[in-house]
């Protein structure tokens, strides 16, 4: 009998591979936190999952594509800016911590994968 590697992970490659794009942006927030007139963005993890859970996982696809939104902040600066230094290093934390969760969650899959062909 074949495993089928899509089925047996479900939505974890999806939610790591989100979770890797998200950091990309965060940095990015980041990296512009001095820029005049950078428009703070973000992407939303229930947009994904709720697409992946209509969709399911195609493996001919390689990855979900994730749109950009902007954020809106909590405090405007006079130079247009709307990054937020501590706003923008807690979203990096928590994606950060969120990121291990989900490779946690996924190498456990491969863990219980490699026992159920071992037969234990």
């Amino acid at each position: 009998m074949a495993i089928s590697f899509e089925t047996a992970l479900g939505v974890h490659p999806e939610a790591l591979n989100f979770r890797v794009e998200r950091t990309k942006v965060l940095a990015g927030n980041l990296a512009n936190v001095d820029t005049p007139g950078y428009l703070a963005k973000d992407l939303s993890f229930t947009t994904v999952i709720d697409s992946v859970g209509k969709l399911g996982v195609d493996p001919a696809v390689p990855s979900l594509q994730v749109e950009t939104q902007y954020s809106i902040p909590y405090q405007n600066s006079k130079n247009g800016n709307t990054v937020e230094l501590g706003v923008e290093q807690g979203k990096f934390a928590q994606n950060n911590m969120d990121f291990q969760t989900s490779l946690t969650f996924l190498n456990m899959k491969f863990q219980g994968l490699a026992k159920a062909i071992e037969g234990r």
